[in-house]
């Protein structure tokens, strides 16, 4: 590790990730773990995304989100897995000063994507329920850009605002990233400036970044619940819930394991804590994604059969 002479941000030229395990008789176990949900999880979603491109059922607003999460979903995992998987296979724990920053701003990118996009689905269903006579104007293709436009827009400023503000700490040793991938909490333990206006940045932004989605979120489905709650048919009330049911399950998941994480300020002795928060966030939730959504739909079952089967649907 050499200082940087022509710098005063920052002393390191580069951090060290301590991996997930340290213990060199488990990483071979970690590699192959980490390599088959990567393959498991690339492969689930692009199974989806096939799907819904070539099956002209599934030409709606649900099922163009739910692509959309499904390129969100690849992209997250490929973010972090492949350095750490890289860093199991050749032994080296180094991480550039630049390369960290690079995954902490795509990172925080894709994350924030996925808060406006889930927001967007829950919107879709609120539009298809309960003002169904309006639904096609509503959610017009042009609509449906728009949010998605929009919601990479806010993401890309969430993540470029946090990525700036971390260059203007200064790094000056150690540079032991208790984690498989850079990320904001860890970071700041390493600072050797005070970190308290970044600290307060991180809680400000993941609260408009979740808090402001969630609200939006759980607003639509009180209606809808309302909504469903009037249709007279068992069987009408059944399938309205069961539209719903798999966004709200990835909706849980998604909101639960990111509030652990960014919602509290600074606390060393949760790093352990966060190394299995960032393995659902950044690998057990993109991989459940797919077969959540799969599992109780019969449309994308059958898509997807098609699609292995090399044949398209008729109607």
């Amino acid at each position: 590790m050499q200082p940087k002479a022509r710098t005063n941000r920052t002393a390191l030229t580069d951090f060290i990730s301590l991996g997930l395990v340290e213990t060199e008789n488990l990483q071979p176990m970690v590699f192959v773990l980490f390599l088959f949900a990567y393959l498991v999880t690339v492969g689930g979603n692009l199974s989806i995304l096939a799907a819904i491109l070539v099956e002209p059922k599934l030409h709606t607003p649900m099922y163009f989100f739910l692509g959309n999460l499904s390129v969100l979903d690849i992209g997250c995992i490929t973010v972090t897995v492949p350095a750490m998987l890289g860093r199991l296979l050749s032994h080296k724990r180094t991480v550039p000063y630049a390369g960290c920053l690079s995954q902490l701003f795509f990172f925080h990118l894709l994350a924030g994507m996925d808060c406006f996009l889930l927001t967007a689905m829950a919107y879709d269903r609120f539009l298809a329920i309960c003002r169904p006579l309006t639904y096609s104007t509503r959610m017009s293709q042009t609509v449906q850009r728009i949010l998605v436009a929009v919601s990479w827009a806010c993401a890309f400023t969430n993540a470029l605002t946090h990525t700036i503000a971390l260059t203007t700490l200064n790094f000056c040793g150690p540079n032991e990233v208790n984690h498989f991938y850079c990320d904001l909490p860890q970071l700041f333990q390493l600072s050797c400036s005070s970190t308290q206006l970044n600290e307060l940045l991180l809680f400000g932004m993941s609260f408009i970044m979740a808090g402001t989605p969630m609200v939006l979120i759980i607003s639509s489905y009180i209606h809808v619940a309302a909504a469903v709650l009037r249709i007279r048919s068992v069987e009408g009330r059944k399938k309205a819930f069961s539209t719903c049911g798999s966004h709200l399950t990835v909706v849980c998941l998604f909101y639960g394991t990111g509030m652990f994480n960014y919602m509290r300020l600074g606390s060393e002795e949760a790093s352990d804590k966060d190394k299995g928060v960032g393995v659902f966030n950044t690998i057990i939730n993109p991989m459940l994604n797919p077969l959540i959504y799969s599992l109780r739909n019969s449309d994308v079952q059958g898509a997807l059969w098609r699609v292995l089967v090399g044949r398209r649907s008729l109607a």
